[in-house]
């Protein structure tokens, strides 16, 4: 069995369906079984899917002490088979979002990070779980941020996704994109076309595979060592519900059947199944393929068709 170690925000999320873009004002509404709370946040998609892909994932978050949410959030890893060890209460409040979203699955995100990016993991405890793991799952929260050169020293993996992002300077996001072996972004702010700005990211930074999400046309692959640029057409499984957590989808299925094979073109292409699939959830965490269910529907897909360098 693959160890996957993923580091990333967990949070208590509440959707809301909203009729369309933009939001009409209106004293009330009355959104009958269109609002839903339950946990998610980055880190725990990844979690949840890496999961019930069928891989050991050693999760490590930060929640609050002593509240609801946090009990929430513990009952809810227990239910999903997800260990809590390196789950810390080590802050005051648990993370929330609100996730606005239409009849077409465009979505609006508003996330409360509370105290969280004034927080740092304990490093000995990282070291311990990250020793025993295939690949490091580091989401770009800032609790992360002081495991990348360590996961690098370590001889690991190491695997990001920096979402939405419009510059090669960023401030935030550049100790991320640097370290990374694989690196997952969106498309939604990008200043170039998808090509032209994988082919900037590989000129600056060493990451060995680049995979831009572009949203309804499926994704972007860049993979350094057979010198490929390319793009995977998206797919239609069921119908759209909501698009939240389709990044998170496509990247966890990635590294999932890159580890199995290590082949980049195949896993991508059972990663935009994997993603299509969930899209036709509301949750952000919900929706997602087992892995006998996802090599079920990426033959029903693609036969025995591959794309390749």
């Amino acid at each position: 069995m693959v160890s996957i170690l993923v580091s990333g925000l967990i949070n208590v999320e509440t959707t809301l369906r909203i009729a369309e873009f933009p939001l009409a004002y209106n004293p009330v509404y009355y959104p009958f079984n269109g609002i839903q709370s339950s946990v998610s946040g980055v880190g725990y998609n990844l979690a949840k899917a890496l999961t019930g892909l069928g891989n050991q994932v050693d999760f490590l978050s930060l929640i609050g002490r002593n509240e609801y949410a946090a009990d929430l959030v513990r009952a809810t890893l227990a239910h999903d088979g997800i260990s809590d060890t390196f789950v810390l209460s080590q802050v005051d409040q648990t993370a929330q979002s609100v996730i606005l979203f239409d009849p077409d699955g465009k979505r609006q995100i508003h996330v409360d990070l509370k105290d969280i990016q004034e927080q740092f993991y304990p490093p000995k405890l990282f070291e311990a779980a990250a020793q025993k793991c295939d690949i490091l799952a580091l989401c770009n929260i800032n609790f992360s941020r002081a495991m990348l050169k360590p996961a690098r020293a370590f001889g690991k993996l190491v695997a990001t996704d920096v979402h939405a992002i419009d510059s090669l300077d960023d401030a935030y996001n550049q100790d991320f994109m640097a370290e990374a072996h694989v690196l997952f972004m969106s498309h939604e702010n990008l200043p170039l076309p998808p090509e032209e700005w994988a082919r900037a990211v590989l000129a600056r930074f060493r990451n060995d595979i680049v995979v831009i999400g572009l949203g309804a046309e499926g994704c972007l692959l860049a993979v350094r060592r057979d010198g490929f640029i390319g793009r995977i057409p998206a797919v239609y499984t069921r119908p759209v519900v909501n698009t939240i957590g389709a990044g998170d989808a496509l990247f966890s299925a990635f590294l999932h059947a890159y580890l199995v094979h290590r082949d980049p073109y195949r896993a991508l292409q059972s990663a935009v199944v994997f993603a299509s699939y969930k899209i036709g959830a509301v949750s952000a965490a919900d929706g997602f393929l087992s892995a006998i269910e996802l090599v079920e529907w990426s033959r029903k897909i693609y036969g025995e068709k591959l794309i390749s360098p």
